[in-house]
């Protein structure tokens, strides 16, 4: 993925997507947590992210108590979209979000959640 296809397609959209939520969560601050990959530090993504007013969080460092917490989806999804072909890459996409919607909110808030805990444990510990 490059920094133009990560702004222009993603970005925007989660960014768009948060700001739907925000009555929600009764917050104006925006956090962001990314990992080290190229798109991620380049100016035409921390640009974009600045004048959006997107806080991005370091990167800890690699820990395998720090695993980072997306990895439980994908099993689910290889799962779930084994044995399909897809001619686009919109296919894909729109089958993989689909997916990820019928995934219960509520365990992405605890995954994420136990993942905060881990994050602050090692901090306790060192």
């Amino acid at each position: 993925m490059t920094a133009t296809y990560y702004v222009q397609n993603v970005l925007f959209q989660v960014k768009s997507a948060i700001n739907e939520q925000r009555t929600k969560v009764n917050t104006s601050k925006t956090l962001l947590l990314h990992d080290n990959a190229g798109p991620h530090k380049v100016r035409a993504t921390t640009q974009p992210l600045r004048e959006l007013g997107i806080q991005v969080l370091p990167h800890p460092a690699y820990s395998p108590n720090l695993a980072p917490y997306d990895f439980w989806l994908f099993p689910i999804l290889k799962d779930r979209l084994a044995g399909r072909n897809f001619d686009r890459i919109q296919d894909l996409a729109k089958s993989v979000n689909s997916e990820l919607r019928t995934i219960p909110e509520e365990d992405y808030q605890s995954v994420f959640q136990k993942w905060q805990i881990r994050l602050k444990r090692c901090i306790e510990s060192h």
